[in-house]
């Protein structure tokens, strides 16, 4: 199946049938051991071709799958019409779909735009569809954006095997469940989106929310919002769409997948201290090794935990390694929305099963540290209070998330023309309780205004 083209000859399930010949022509996705989807065509039309591979349940995922796509349709719900299904010598159990063509999905859109309005009309879109889904008894199991397409003005569902199929209208606890799930990909603190999405639903299912629906949502939406933190976490560690788990013989570690695809990252890696030592050298401790290097016409910042001994090495494998954290740390500010310089890949050196040194790689952000910006007479009352006021929303978002950096001084943070950016994340901590979160929060704030902040604003 790895090269294209290749033919498929699908006997359909209908006796009185004839095979059907389609040609696969790209692999789409792939979900190890359940199935695989195809770019293909048949009768010269494009269309979706989805393989299923499961040695057990494939018979039982196709009909899973042509069930939903036929109730979709008779509920009159946009979606991929389906063509037929039948077994494919050699591939096991196939489903073949119409492919809505020009139709990126809501998940590719989301990820492309920083703009706020255009996110809130996205999710509001998406509302109004899930509105009328669960009007006609449609419950998604698996909700998420990447499960919608857009052409023009049309929203189409897919995956309807992850769907239930109720005989009235989904319950108004289920709805609120879900709608949360939805609200759940934009932050907690854009309250106006979040109040779009929920006018948008009640209003196309002629419903309000009353006091205790309210309280539920909120409540959901907050634990909807934790668990996608944490889903988004596990991910970065894997190989998908957007991410690429690397193993090698000495090193292992992850790299986002565009990094990885336009870098030949074996050779990066057998030669990354010696681009290191060739770039232009940021700091060089006793703890780490810092640079900016040139990687494939892109500026990075390449930085080195180093080796301190063997109790240290024992400690930072139990532990996990600081670049490591540094990598779910930036990804859980950029979820987050708290600027930080978008990390690239972190990487492992082992000696056995020991973590001998670390590497955290992320793009080289433009900016002037705070510790000169105070020190300089250049800049005006206002873009001193400008920066303060800048300054205080970064530490309150960081306190309300029950987020302490650790090493809060001002070497770490960058002003850019976007505002402040915070660096140097191995010392982040997350906490669940919040006496121990104020405590070490108020230890950030007492560091950071003992390195001289004081001297021109309060935060």
């Amino acid at each position: 199946m790895c090269e294209f083209p290749f033919q498929l000859t699908v006997k359909p399930a209908s006796a009185d049938s004839l095979p059907q010949t389609v040609m696969c022509t790209g692999l789409l996705r792939t979900l190890s051991g359940k199935r695989k989807v195809f770019d293909a065509v048949w009768d010269q039309k494009p269309v979706i071709v989805k393989v299923f591979t499961d040695p057990i349940k494939a018979k039982y995922h196709m009909k899973r799958e042509w069930r939903g796509l036929k109730l979709l349709q008779e509920r009159r719900l946009n979606s991929p019409a389906p063509l037929f299904f039948g077994k494919a010598k050699g591939y096991g159990w196939v489903v073949v779909t119409q492919k809505i063509t020009d139709a990126p999905n809501v998940r590719e859109i989301w990820d492309n735009t920083t703009d706020p309005g255009q996110r809130c009309e996205l999710l509001c879109r998406v509302s109004r569809e899930l509105a009328i889904q669960h009007s006609k008894g449609v419950l998604q199991k698996d909700l998420h954006l990447g499960n919608f397409l857009i052409q023009k003005e049309t929203l189409f569902t897919l995956d309807p095997s992850e769907m239930r199929f109720l005989p009235g209208k989904v319950s108004k606890k289920e709805a609120i469940d879900q709608l949360a799930l939805l609200a759940s990909n934009t932050l907690y603190e854009d309250t106006d989106t979040v109040a779009s999405v929920r006018e948008e639903y009640s209003r196309t299912r002629s419903w309000k929310f009353d006091g205790s629906g309210t309280a539920l949502f909120f409540k959901r939406l907050v634990r909807h919002q934790q668990d996608g933190i944490r889903n988004g976490l596990e991910k970065c560690l894997r190989t998908s769409r957007k991410y690429q788990r690397i193993k090698g013989r000495g090193y292992c570690g992850a790299a986002a997948r565009d990094f990885f695809e336009r870098t030949n990252f074996r050779d990066f890696v057998e030669n990354i201290d010696t681009l290191m030592q060739n770039g232009k050298v940021l700091k060089n401790g006793n703890t780490c090794f810092v640079s900016r290097i040139n990687l494939a016409g892109k500026d990075v910042v390449v930085k080195r935990y180093n080796h301190k001994g063997i109790i240290h090495s024992v400690r930072h494998t139990i532990r996990r390694s600081r670049a490591r954290r540094c990598w779910l740390h930036a990804h859980r500010l950029e979820m987050l929305n708290i600027a930080t310089p978008k990390p690239l890949a972190y990487i492992e050196s082992l000696r056995g099963i020991l973590v001998w040194s670390s590497y955290f790689i992320s793009e080289y952000v433009e900016g002037r540290k705070l510790c000169d910006f105070l020190r300089g007479n250049s800049a005006g009352q206002d873009l001193r209070s400008k920066v303060s006021q800048q300054l205080r929303e970064l530490l309150d978002n960081l306190g309300k998330h029950h987020i302490t950096h650790g090493d809060l001084k001002h070497t770490n943070i960058l002003l850019t023309g976007n505002g402040p950016v915070l660096t140097d994340l191995d010392g982040m901590k997350v906490h669940r309780l919040g006496c121990m979160c104020r405590r070490r929060h108020q230890k950030d704030l007492e560091r950071f205004m003992n390195r001289g902040l004081s001297r021109y604003a309060s935060v």
